[in-house]
């Protein structure tokens, strides 16, 4: 007796499988939900996936996603551009932005140092960050890498390319504990690690 097989829906569920931290149960679950949704509905997701990816860039300034050239922070007149918060990832900038007590900009690494994992410098946007400190405008960087081993190294990795340029450079004061990710801290937290971040010396 042959097996039941539904090719197209395997297909399906190897497609959701590829997912980070999405396991074959969560991915059979949004294969049969795909299945439920109408022809309608299908065709606009469809479209919005498209769309976001083919529009979705990264900024030219800062290394965040946008959907301009430009994004939305770097565009804002009303930011104080004397300090540069630097983060691994959007997740990163999101989280901080919850507290609505930050109004400066951001650099986004996307990544971060891990030569284990074949990781480098010139992999990274670290470059982006020291052409925009070619001018007087920035007077302090606050690296708010993620308290892991990979994140304090590439905090400590910038920071002293940065610090022969005269700028400030300060490290967020952890009320989180080491290992957390910033997307997963609270606002009040992350407003306490804000107002008592530390400068980062030798």
């Amino acid at each position: 007796m042959g097996e039941y097989r539904v090719a197209s829906l395997e297909s399906l569920i190897e497609q959701f499988e590829r997912f980070p931290s999405v396991g074959h149960k969560t991915a059979s679950r949004l294969a049969y939900h795909v299945l439920s949704m109408t022809d309608e509905d299908v065709m606009k997701f469809s479209r919005t996936v498209e769309t976001a990816h083919k529009n979705i860039r990264h900024c030219r300034i800062c290394c965040n996603l946008t959907d301009t050239e430009i994004c939305s922070v770097c565009s804002d007149s009303s930011r104080d551009r004397s300090i540069i918060c630097v983060v691994e990832d959007f997740r990163d900038v999101i989280a901080l932005e919850r507290t609505k007590e930050f109004n400066v900009t951001y650099h986004v690494l996307n990544g971060v140092l891990s030569p284990l994992d074949g990781i480098t410098p010139d992999m990274i946007c670290i470059k982006e960050l020291l052409a925009r400190l070619r001018d007087d405008t920035v007077k302090e960087v606050i690296m708010a890498t993620n308290a892991t081993v990979e994140g304090e190294a590439t905090a400590m990795y910038i920071s002293k390319l940065i610090r022969p340029l005269g700028i400030k450079v300060t490290r967020l004061a952890y009320g989180l504990p080491i290992g957390a990710d910033l997307e997963y801290a609270d606002e009040i937290t992350l407003s306490r690690a804000l107002s008592g971040r530390n400068e980062i010396i030798d």
